[in-house]
């Protein structure tokens, strides 16, 4: 079948029967989707496959690069690199990537390698496991074959929106080395350099063919461009500013907080009229972290007898490091506006400390040791970004036996795959009971924490280390106190797979003057993952969900499985025109049970020149071990005020914003698998040699998606008092935690907001008149609890179009290549509602992404010109903050309805390379008119990370010399 991802990357179209052997035999092969060999499935589904030259051409320095610039991994969230991870981030793990199909997610595309699983990485995004394709050599890769359709009546699990499947270079005789540098032609340095070897030769009577790949990129940081430098509105702002806080609201007379005098920036003036020092996250964002990996392996094949044994093994090691804005900093039980001793003051002038004590409360608190000081509240977050090192090692040891036996082919196979990866918290995370000591001066020289009998601290090791003091700045003592409240918390995680498989294929019985051909197979896995913090970073009920560091949190996560699974295949040649695949795979989990999943394709061939097909299938997701295993992981979790109108009137104050909660969700062993039924209708037609179309339209109906759902727990508790504490949610159960001072009111038939019955609009009334809050809202505590359940469904479809025609001349060519994808429709419910929204053309999800490339071949050189195009869509306005828009509607930026677009981008990239004796000389240049991403107000980044990069004109050199 003709490749539309070449086309993509360089017009380079690859038949699957016309690849060389090293033998004058035809080779005998498998394509992606189908286990039956001997049978021409040329355009019998929509297979598209990256060959090696398109690899080449594409000038991708690593695998996430590659897969970055494919349309079908392209739109919505789904795909992530390290332009997306954070530091303590536990939805995007730092230094990793995935590749995700149709925008269903990187847990719902099967990733595999020669055909085989690949361990997933333990750190999960979210609590999705997912293959980490970093960790995937690019060197050892001789194609890379996509199947974007339901797939688990084949392969099993995980193949919602098809499959990903790496093939590595086989029978490779020679040598060859490749180097390549990269960067962006800003004043900036955002390097990048790869180099990579190859060698391959007969030996042992078999084929042995080594690698090893080394790649190193360094920082992009926002700052590093002046579309990113700055926010791009003055209220996207955080009343946390990092180094000298602001006093807290609470701690003024006058119910307003008070700017840092000290602050570094101009102050600037709130919503409610104050003057405060303020924190924009740009300063401290890194749009692409630092990055190194190395990677080695063999690929060795032997005929032993009628025997063929082959052994693939490679090693993988990426080193990065992240980083996340500065901690917040909140008092000891985790509420906001931290104490400090009413001398941290002193440090001003009379006269602006006289100013600042005339207008504050000093109020008496209790210090950890028992001591009562005096003071007020404070209100920011540390100077130190938070700062993560990240180290994965990934293995991959497959063996495998082949033959035949009476006309069937056969191969059986074993398969360890091993990830470990360690995370290690080395500046920005501070112990929070160590902190709070310094801020009382109870903090010991030695780093423990002081006692005090009544009348005197003592340190049982070392002396007391004096009182830090927030407000003071570039002082090294000061510092130094700081630095003993440090910690540099660890997380360790290991994901392990052993597999064993055994298939075979041949002739069944004849049938319409042809022959019906068949695959059977049998496969047995083993599955295991740990994620395990250190004990300073974990919550625990007995420390009432407190975790021992600011700034740091994770999970814990252990759980294994074992599966068995069988599936058959057969091809069933109808006529001479019209052909049959049947497909159909059962598969049992000792966890939650057995799974069937079939497939039915027919192809239809009018003509020598055109193909039709349809497919019909179902897939299933087995629950990720993470999602079964978790125990009380630490995170944050949205609820969507535009989603529910009673929970935007008890907590949005009425307005459509989405809100931020810090919850701690819970694994369950009860969730059953995601289901999704999938089908696929197109054509592809060739009337020429050199003429290429085909058009796919293709559908997926996702059910059953596991997710946690804050909004409709608030919905839940509505009604359902059993999940409304006052305080802490009780160890154990779910539900969700309010302020403890809640209670103390009632509604008008006197029933607290505990009690089954209680009307939570009259509580709010009454709570409003007894606090006088800032916001009048139900005040949520901390710690929510929220359980992962079968919450959620989606249903997508549409429809690919690829096109190519080469022009052949007397010593050259002109290639030219159209691949597109049209979104028709991509509906989900709302989270804690079963209205579906429509999100095609609403943030991130791009109706319409394409690739037209323009390609001139000649014996010695080629030159290529490729545009990308993303069409617009909706900012993400409505999740702003009120005084957000306000700027917005200011800057004439939105429309009455409070919307605008993200405008449409088209980047080009230049390729350009030169073929010597033995060597090739490349070059790419990307984005070669240096278009700026399109400004959206919707992210704090003020571009869409996901659609798009603020990188400009970038370029990469690589020279290959072959021996």
């Amino acid at each position: 079948m003709t490749s539309a991802a070449a086309l993509c990357f360089a017009s380079t179209v690859l038949h699957v029967q016309a690849q060389e052997t090293e033998t004058a035999d035809v080779e005998v092969i498998n394509v992606t989707g189908s286990y039956i060999k001997g049978v021409d499935l040329q355009g019998a589904q929509p297979l598209t496959i990256i060959d090696s030259e398109a690899i080449q051409r594409s000038g991708a320095s690593s695998i996430a690069e590659l897969m970055n610039t494919f349309g079908q991994t392209r739109g919505g969230e789904g795909s992530f690199s390290t332009a997306q991870s954070g530091a303590t981030s536990t939805s995007t793990p730092g230094g990793q990537a995935a590749a995700s199909l149709r925008g269903l997610g990187p847990a719902s595309t099967l990733t595999l390698i020669n055909g085989r699983r690949i361990a997933a990485s333990s750190f999960a995004a979210g609590t999705q496991n997912f293959v980490d394709i970093n960790s995937i050599p690019l060197a050892a890769i001789d194609r890379i074959e996509v199947l974007a359709t339901g797939a688990s009546a084949t392969y099993g699990a995980d193949a919602v929106a098809g499959v990903i499947n790496y093939i590595l270079k086989k029978n490779y005789v020679g040598a060859e080395i490749n180097a390549s540098y990269g960067n962006s032609t800003a004043s900036s340095d955002e390097g990048k350099s790869n180099l990579n070897f190859a060698y391959g030769t007969d030996i042992g009577g078999g084929n042995l063919t080594v690698f090893a790949d080394f790649f190193e990129r360094n920082a992009f940081k926002a700052t590093d461009r002046a579309e990113t430098r700055q926010p791009l509105l003055a209220n996207s702002y955080s009343y946390l500013p990092k180094g000298t806080p602001n006093i807290y609201y609470n701690s003024a007379r006058d119910g307003n907080e008070i700017g840092s005098p000290d602050c570094a920036t101009p102050l600037v003036t709130t919503e409610f009229g104050e003057q405060i020092c303020a924190y924009y996250g740009n300063e401290d964002d890194y749009l692409d972290t630092p990055f190194k990996s190395f990677s080695s392996g063999f690929m060795f094949n032997k005929d032993i007898g009628e025997l063929n044994w082959s052994t693939d093994f490679f090693y993988s090691r990426t080193q990065s490091t992240a980083y996340s804005s500065p901690s917040p900093i909140n008092q000891l039980d985790d509420s906001e506006g931290p104490f400090v001793d009413e001398t941290a003051l002193n440090i001003y002038p009379d006269a602006i400390r006289d100013s600042l004590l005339d207008n504050l409360y000093i109020d008496p608190f209790d210090t950890q040791a028992g001591q009562e000081l005096y003071g007020f509240q404070f209100d920011g977050r540390f100077a130190t970004p938070r700062t993560i090192d990240i180290e994965s090692n990934a293995f991959r040891l497959v063996s495998a036996l082949s033959g035949s036996y009476d006309d069937w082919d056969w191969e059986s196979a074993i398969t360890l795959s091993q990830s470990k990866s360690e995370q290690v918290g080395v500046a920005g995370i501070y112990n929070r009971y160590k902190y709070h000591a310094s801020l009382a001066g109870e903090l010991c020289t030695d780093g423990s924490l002081a006692s005090y009998d009544g009348n005197a601290l003592n340190c049982a090791g070392g002396s007391l280390a004096g009182m830090y003091n927030p407000f003071l700045q570039n002082d090294a003592t000061n510092e130094a106190i700081l630095s003993l409240s440090q910690a540099q918390p660890t997380r360790d995680g290991k994901s392990t797979v052993y597999a064993w498989d055994f298939r075979a294929t041949g002739d069944l019985f004849e049938f319409n003057q042809d022959v019906i051909k068949g695959a059977f197979g049998l496969e047995a896995r083993k599955e295991k993952i740990t994620d395990v913090p250190s004990e300073n970073s974990r919550a625990r009920f007995s420390n009432e969900y407190l975790v021992d560091v600011l700034g740091f949190g994770s999970s814990l996560s252990e759980a294994s499985r074992s599966q068995w699974g069988a599936f058959a295949e057969l091809y069933v040649p109808l006529s001479e025109q019209v052909q049959m695949q049947l497909a159909g795979r059962y598969d049992h989990y000792n966890d939650f049970g057995g799974t069937f999943n079939p497939k039915v394709a027919l192809t239809y061939r009018p003509t020598d020149d055109l193909v039709l097909r349809a497919s019909w299938a179902t897939s299933f997701r087995a629950p990720s071990l993470t999602q079964v295993g978790v125990k009380l992981r630490t995170t944050t979790a949205a609820f969507d005020c535009s989603a529910n109108q009673g929970v935007a009137a008890l907590y949005c104050e009425g307005e459509s914003s989405v809100r931020s909660n810090n919850v701690l969700e819970l694994g369950n062993p009860q969730l059953k698998a995601e289901e999704s039924e999938s089908i696929s209708a197109g054509f592809s037609y060739s009337p020429t040699k050199n003429t290429n179309l085909t058009v796919d339209y293709w559908y997926f109906d996702h059910q059953d998606i596991v997710d946690t759902d804050m909004t409709a727990l608030l919905d839940r508790a509505m009604s359902d008092a059993s999940v409304r504490f006052c305080g802490l949610v009780p160890e154990g159960q779910v539900g969700v935690s309010y302020d403890p001072d809640l209670c103390l009111v009632t509604d008008q038939a006197g029933l607290t907001i505990e009690e089954q019955g209680a009307n939570l609009s009259e509580i709010l009334t009454e709570w409003d008149a007894f606090d006088q809050p800032r916001f009048v809202e139900l005040p949520l505590y901390r710690d929510h609890v929220l359980q992962l359940q079968n919450t959620g469904s989606q249903e997508v479809s549409g429809v690919d179009l690829a096109f190519d025609h080469k022009f052949d001349f007397d010593t050259a060519s002109l290639t030219v290549a159209i691949n597109a994808t049209h979104y028709l429709d991509f509906e989900r419910n709302k989270p804690g509602s079963d209205e579906i929204e429509s999100l095609i053309g609403t943030w991130r999800y791009p109706a319409d992404i394409a690739n037209l490339s323009v390609f001139w071949d000649e014996e010695k050189y080629y030159l290529g010109l490729t545009a990308y195009y993303t069409s617009s869509y909706e900012d993400d306005i409505e999740r702003l903050r009120g005084r957000e828009i306000d700027e917005l509607f200011d800057l004439g930026a939105i429309n009455d309805s409070e919307q605008r677009d993200i405008s449409a981008w088209t980047t080009v990239r230049a390729s350009a390379g030169y073929y010597f004796e033995n060597a090739t000389l490349k070059l790419t240049i990307d984005n070669l008119f240096d278009r700026a991403a399109p400004i959206a107000y919707g992210s704090s980044r003020g571009f869409d990370s996901y659609n798009h990069n603020a990188y400009g004109t970038t370029y990469n050199l690589s020279l290959s010399y072959f021996f």
